[in-house]
């Protein structure tokens, strides 16, 4: 019978390996993996493309102050019959010069005219740098939108480097959990077989030998999943995913006393807000600046022909087509629309209350990012102590263990204390690996709430 369960469970083993063989892996640093993160992540690369356009934006707003120039040519064919007196414009009404005369006449006239007309500001009180500066003020926030992205995503991917690491330790710890219960179970079926032990012991033996199994094949599963994750995060397939991460001397070499840095103001997360706020107050600029008064420059230049001669007198319609008179204008204009005043001010108190938001958003960010520091301290407060705890717990589970293996062997104790002594043993390296991961995701979320992520990744390479 025992033999059976041997060959069986060798054949599990070898079953679970076979399903479980990784697919070859490379090393990847905490770096490496952000920087591909940055490289390949859509969401990234969207924003980095909205960065592009804003820039081109700029270029847009200070080529909207050029002098306008248009050149115009029309051929017509029409009649010529107009009246005196003037009239208000009344959307599309042709024009007509000339024409008037007692009795009208509808007979077909040809013409030709070419314009050439420009306007350029000669004073805009402040309007094309207000442009400018809004465009500007869009490309900084634009650029803040794209750190902060990439802030959170270097956020998330440290964080799942770390629990993968966590995990990792884990699963070295089931392993070594299973092979303590095959050797309890070697254990066992010796003693069975010589009389020692009864049967029952080897059958509870092989039910926490599965136990065991069943919590490895868990770990493993969690594992593949944040690997996955990480694969769609950085671009990589997460199965050719390794980390090869060995956090248990850190703690010690980092800086534990971190406790008074709670400073936000250089996080990207900060300084998002702080550039929405200075875009809408730019836009706001924009809007005063809108509706000032424009003075302008214009001059123009036109060529006229018709096939009406200035007595009156109709010629051929090929007559028409020749240039037959020139003439030219230059003039300083002045524009103001002196109802300009409401609209102006319905849209700045919009901007008004706009501003007002981002200004308690961004207090509501800071609030959040300095909850997410304190919370950070009493975490790493509680975590530093239980470290000190660790080692003594995990060293007494060891030496009990081997005590209540050797008292088994002699059969001094029964099954059941010595299946106690190994749990002991697995929770003191299960909360060993908890503890540790719990320490280093709190330094983690320390770090990403005062804006030294950048010096966190750097200490875990």
């Amino acid at each position: 019978m025992g033999s059976f369960y041997s060959r069986k469970g060798f054949m599990l083993c070898i079953t679970l390996l076979f399903f479980h063989t990784p697919q070859a892996q490379q090393h990847y640093t905490l770096q490496q993996l952000i920087d591909s993160a940055t490289a390949n992540l859509p969401l990234i690369l969207q924003k980095k493309a909205l960065v592009n356009s804003s820039m081109a934006g700029i270029t847009e707003a200070q080529h909207s102050s050029l002098p306008q120039i248009r050149l115009s040519e029309q051929l017509n064919l029409s009649s010529d019959n107009s009246l005196a007196g003037s009239y208000l414009p009344l959307g599309g009404i042709p024009s007509t010069s000339g024409g008037i005369r007692k009795d009208g006449n509808y007979q077909a006239a040809s013409g030709n005219m070419a314009v050439l007309y420009g306007e350029y500001d000669l004073v805009d009180f402040g309007l094309r740098q207000a442009r400018i500066n809004r465009a500007k003020s869009d490309l900084a926030l634009k650029q803040s939108d794209l750190d902060r992205d990439a802030y959170i995503v270097q956020h998330e991917v440290a964080r799942l480097y770390l629990i993968i690491g966590k995990d990792q330790y884990q699963l070295k710890a089931d392993q070594q959990n299973i092979d303590r219960y095959e050797n309890i179970f070697r254990v066992i079926q010796a003693l069975a077989l010589s009389g020692i032990k009864p049967g029952a012991d080897s059958s509870l033996a092989k039910a926490e030998l599965a136990r065991t199994k069943i919590n490895y094949n868990q770990t493993l599963g969690r594992l593949n999943q944040l690997k996955e994750q990480l694969g769609y995060l950085t671009g990589i397939p997460g199965k050719t995913i390794g980390i090869d991460f060995t956090a248990e001397e850190l703690p010690n070499k980092m800086m534990l006393d971190t406790l008074a840095n709670n400073d936000t103001s250089g996080n990207p997360l900060i300084q998002y807000y702080l550039r929405k706020k200075e875009a809408v107050d730019a836009e706001g600029k924009l809007i005063s600046k809108s509706y000032q008064p424009r003075i302008l420059l214009a001059a123009g230049a036109w060529g006229r022909a018709s096939s009406i001669e200035y007595n009156d007198q109709y010629k051929a319609l090929s007559d028409g087509f020749a240039y037959q008179r020139f003439n030219y204008m230059l003039g300083v204009g002045f524009t103001y629309n002196l109802f300009n005043s409401t609209s102006k001010h319905d849209k700045l108190a919009i901007n008004r209350f706009q501003s007002e938001a981002s200004t308690q958003e961004t207090n509501l960010a800071i609030a959040q990012l300095h909850s997410q520091a304190r919370q950070a301290d009493l975490a790493l407060q509680t975590t530093s102590l239980n470290l000190e705890q660790i080692p003594v717990q995990l060293q007494s589970a060891e030496a009990t263990y081997q005590q209540k293996l050797a008292q088994y062997r002699a059969g001094m104790i029964s099954l059941i204390d010595l299946t106690n002594a190994s749990y002991v043993l697995y929770r003191s390296q299960t909360d060993y690996a908890t503890t540790l991961s719990d320490w280093f995701l709190s330094r983690l979320d320390k770090a990403a709430a005062t804006g030294s992520l950048h010096s966190f990744i750097q200490t875990i390479q």
